[in-house]
């Protein structure tokens, strides 16, 4: 008698499973993204999009791009890395995959102070190289792409000795956070890791023929199979979208030819 209800209870089991897998979304997926902190704000926007039109999971790990590189060469399991530099490089070593390379746009680096504070001067090199060596103290990344480019650009215009000592830095998002308590006289940064951060004023992009573009790119994890591959490129596609581009630019992240 036991027997036969287990019987029926298992039978009404097997009955429900046809519903019970409609309900669930068809091939859905864990994409598992390693994330430069500098592309979080418009990409916090526009996963939950994502993971609700293609029934995907999407797990983010957020840092700066030396941090993610190494663990990714620690061997950290994910399928997507976006960084703040071209993903080239690489690709080339064999790290990510060949023809996954998407490029989302571009941004400057300039100068940035709190609101209300004096506005140095960086409209030529040579008031930029003034206002380095007249500061007290200048906010960089640090570790970010902006920052490691602003301890070659100060070797580049002699002023190394001079303007290192008076440099802060720290991890994601400290710049902004120093610049908004008054810590730093300025910073010399990209606007992306900036915008939300209150009393911050940008003041513009640094002379053109000190500029860096800082591309912001990503590709596949190289590792990853034909299948596991498929939903990670939906991903990188509806990061390119159309809603996308003017998500970035709104965000201080210009198109740029792939």
């Amino acid at each position: 008698m036991l027997q036969n209800r287990r019987l029926a209870r298992y039978s009404r089991i097997l009955a429900a499973l046809p519903l019970l897998l409609l309900c669930l979304p068809s091939g859905a997926a864990e994409i598992r993204v390693m994330l430069t902190s500098a592309f979080s704000r418009p990409y916090d926007v526009l996963i939950p999009a994502f993971e609700k039109a293609s029934g995907h999971k999407v797990v983010t790990s957020y840092a700066l791009p030396p941090a993610l590189v190494q663990r990714m060469d620690a061997g950290e399991a994910f399928d997507v890395m976006i960084l703040s530099y071209d993903v080239e490089g690489l690709i080339r070593q064999g790290k990510l995959q060949q023809g996954s390379r998407t490029v989302f746009g571009r941004s400057g680096v300039g100068v940035a102070i709190r609101s209300g504070s004096p506005k140095p001067e960086f409209n030529s090199v040579e008031a930029f190289k003034r206002s380095l060596l007249s500061a007290k103290t200048i906010g960089t990344s640090g570790e970010g792409s902006s920052g490691r480019f602003f301890a070659g650009l100060i070797e580049r215009l002699g002023i190394a000795e001079q303007v290192r000592p008076k440099i802060r830095s720290g991890g994601p998002g400290e710049s902004a956070r120093m610049l908004a308590r008054g810590d730093v006289d300025f910073v010399v940064s990209g606007l992306p890791p900036l915008l939300g951060t209150p009393n911050i004023q940008w003041l513009g992009y640094i002379p053109a023929e000190i500029q860096s573009w800082v591309v912001f790119s990503g590709a596949l994890n190289a590792k990853l199979s034909a299948d596991a591959a498929e939903p990670a490129r939906a991903l990188l596609r509806h990061l390119t979208s159309a809603e996308a581009v003017k998500l970035y630019q709104e965000n201080g992240i210009d198109p740029v030819t792939p």
